[in-house]
């Protein structure tokens, strides 16, 4: 039985590096419903509510799942409570069942204002969480959680939350889509290229184990640079878009220690870094098409 887990280790679990990952689809969303002056404001709340909750419940679900897989017994990066014996396994499930719970309660009421089809939507989002390492077959265990990541965390979070507010899409939110997909997707691909010697003893093989340590290096590098160039394909919308390129410092940095073939704990700075890229660029992003002329 595990010591009781302090506040500020419970708050290291749910990984608050990954939370950019969550707000930035949601700012860019918002982003393309006002620069169609569709924007209503408290949907985009509402919509920040479920991001949120999701990335958060996905997170202590994660810790749980490969907590008691014994994933984790022998991990570089960041605090995982039931690997590290912090909490009991039942705590951390039971954390990660509220946040999904209240990421399903703020969607319910954004899908029955906007358009009640989008509760299955929602109902396949969080199955999408809890089966990414949840369950007797983990998709996050045969290679496929970044196309997961890039599908609800670029496509249907952005894409969703213009829908909501506008009741369509256009092309400015596709492109937006893609590239925050593509970023959130380098979050993930940065943490399993940390994590391919423990995951592959550990029989979770993950795209990076599938690609090797060369491959995942190089795609991480790929994600950001289409990120880039999405950036000033959305100047034909609006020029001021380019400001999202104020990122790119950013970036490097972020690509540094993957470019440098760091590995192990040398490669937690990495998500941090490129949680900071995303959450920047999309603030960018947004003020241009918002406020630009």
């Amino acid at each position: 039985m595990g010591r009781v887990a302090t506040a500020a280790q419970w708050i290291e679990g749910a990984r608050p590096r990954t939370l950019p990952a969550a707000v930035a689809p949601v700012l860019a969303g918002t982003a393309v419903a006002a620069f169609n002056y569709e924007a209503v404001w408290w949907k985009a709340g509402l919509a920040l509510v479920v991001a949120l909750a999701l990335q958060v419940g996905v997170n202590y679900a994660n810790d749980y799942s490969d907590g008691i897989r014994g994933t984790d017994d022998d991990r570089a990066g960041p605090l995982r409570l039931v690997g590290s014996r912090l909490a009991a396994p039942l705590a951390v499930l039971t954390a990660a069942g509220m946040s999904l719970a209240l990421a399903a309660v703020a969607g319910v009421i954004l899908a029955l204002s906007s358009a009640p089809w989008l509760i299955a939507v929602g109902a396949a989002c969080i199955a999408g969480a809890w089966l990414y390492t949840g369950g007797s077959r983990p998709y996050g265990y045969a290679g496929f959680g970044e196309v997961a990541v890039f599908v609800f965390f670029g496509l249907v979070a952005v894409l969703g939350t213009q829908f909501t507010q506008a009741s369509r899409i256009d092309w400015v939110g596709v492109v937006l889509a893609v590239a925050t997909g593509a970023l959130s997707s380098a979050v993930l691909v940065a943490n399993n290229l940390r994590d391919i010697p423990t995951d592959r003893t550990a029989g979770k093989i993950t795209l990076a184990v599938r690609l090797g340590d060369g491959r995942t290096r190089m795609l991480y590098q790929g994600m950001l640079v289409t990120a880039g160039v999405l950036t000033l394909l959305l100047a034909f919308a609006r020029p001021w878009c380019v400001v999202g390129l104020v990122a790119a410092p950013l970036a490097v940095k972020a690509a540094g220690p993957v470019r440098g073939g760091a590995g192990g704990r040398d490669l937690i700075p990495v998500l941090r870094d490129t949680g900071l890229t995303m959450l920047v660029w999309s603030a960018a992003v947004a003020a241009a098409l918002v406020f630009g002329t």
